[in-house]
């Protein structure tokens, strides 16, 4: 069972643990190391699944995300005792840990899969939507 959990009669904003209620959510984006290329010809539904995978390991929901050739935005929710940076260290670990290993292309390519930084923004509700979109709308660009 998650640490949170989701009104069931209705998809609302607020969650719920035992001691508190929140709405928490952070808009995270990362590039691959030198912005290359490297998140096509498969690799990038390969790297939605095990986002989802790991999201679901370290109990963060992932509201929205985007895979684009060199980088990637997700938008997710999580609990208030989570932090935006162990969310990032989590997903940028595992991935590259499990791509590396599996498309020996990608040692090739670069010495890591992602670089040190990153970006993250906290979301408040007004912008839920407006984030959402954006992401939505980048693969069409």
């Amino acid at each position: 069972m998650s640490i949170f959990q989701i009104n069931n009669k209705e998809k609302c904003r607020w969650k719920h643990c035992k001691t508190s209620v929140f709405n928490i959510k952070f808009h995270l984006i990362w590039c691959t190391k030198y912005r290359r290329k490297l998140l096509i010809n498969g690799i990038d539904e390969e790297l939605k699944i095990l986002f989802e995978e790991k999201a679901k390991e370290i109990k963060i929901e992932i509201v929205s995300l985007e895979v684009m050739p060199e980088h990637v935005h997700l938008f997710v929710s999580c609990a208030p005792t989570i932090a935006a940076h162990w969310i990032v260290q989590q997903l940028k670990g595992y991935t590259s840990n499990v791509l590396r290993s599996k498309h020996e292309f990608l040692i090739k390519k670069a010495p890591s899969l992602w670089t040190r930084s990153y970006y993250c923004e906290s979301i408040g509700h007004i912008c839920e939507k407006t984030i959402q979109r954006y992401i939505e709308d980048q693969k069409g660009k």
